[in-house]
């Protein structure tokens, strides 16, 4: 039986929403899929006229979409923002560098501007560098580190107000039930401590809370080293990167301060990363 789309009431449904359970034509679907992305755009205030806003590209599924998405909304709907594509590159051999030709036409096909950082210049360091020092096992840890302060640093370098990144439903499930089974409860609370997901207007909150009044969350200040962001005394991309550079690789794995009072404090001669500008700030961060 040939099921006819519910919106439309013309054209023959090829799709269930698994949101709604509609079945939407083709066409149906796309315009409900946006309007839904303006909708939450508009009603949670996310963008004022003006604004800077870089879009995390990375060549997969997810940032391609929203690239597009954004794109066409901004010009259907006059939002003014003006748009960037920031592409981190880890230097991974096969992987990244094949996925950045993607982000290279997806920049052509949308005429957005490009930027390109990489774990080099940041670091003095790439993946595939970092992979022979620690192995397998860890690697994750760094690049998930050394990928989220590369986002901050790109779009302080493009002086943008926002940066946007494209996540499906599939994806947050997987990492909360990763957490469960690895029995790492501790760390879904993590997002709630400080405000870090300026763009994310809907957070899933569980129905029951403990209070506890006797903890402190840490104090913010800026490390050390390159003057970026940090609770602790050094930041943890220069405790990493200490680390590869004395021979150490798990320095930086586990908790930064008793890892530093194991194996010594950071040493003077360390100079991988950059002098750091911060656009808000005349102070440049002292090298690590």
């Amino acid at each position: 039986m040939v099921r006819t789309c519910v919106i439309c009431n013309k054209e023959r449904a090829i799709i269930k929403r698994p949101k709604t359970r509609q079945q939407a034509c083709r066409e149906c679907f796309y315009y409900v899929f946006e309007t839904e992305i303006h909708n939450t755009i508009i009603d949670s205030k996310l963008f004022n006229k003006g604004d800077k806003v870089a879009i995390a590209a990375s060549g997969g599924k997810d940032s391609t979409v929203l690239a597009y998405v954004l794109k066409l909304l901004n010009e259907r709907y006059q939002y003014e923002i003006e748009l960037f594509l920031l592409s981190i590159d880890e230097g991974i051999t096969g992987y990244r560098d094949d996925s950045l030709e993607t982000v290279k036409r997806n920049q052509q096909q949308y005429d957005l501007p490009l930027k390109i950082v990489s774990y080099s210049e940041l670091y003095g360091w790439n993946m595939d560098q970092i992979v022979k020092e620690v192995g397998l096992k860890n690697n994750c840890t760094f690049c998930g580190v050394f990928r989220r302060q590369a986002l901050d640093r790109g779009a302080v370098m493009l002086e943008v107000d926002h940066i946007v990144t494209g996540h499906n439903a599939d994806d947050i499930a997987e990492t909360v039930l990763m957490n469960i089974m690895r029995g790492d409860i501790a760390r879904l609370s993590r997002c709630t401590e400080i405000y870090l997901e300026g763009i994310r207007s809907i957070a899933i909150i569980g129905e029951a809370f403990e209070l506890k009044k006797d903890v402190k969350l840490p104090i913010q200040g800026v490390c050390k080293r390159c003057g970026y962001m940090s609770s602790n005394e050094f930041c943890k991309a220069c405790v990493l990167l200490e680390g590869l550079n004395r021979g150490l690789p798990k320095l930086g794995i586990g908790k930064t301060n008793k890892m530093l009072k194991k194996y010594g404090n950071m040493s003077e001669g360390m100079a991988t990363i950059p002098k750091f500008m911060n656009k808000n700030s005349d102070s440049v961060g002292e090298q690590c």
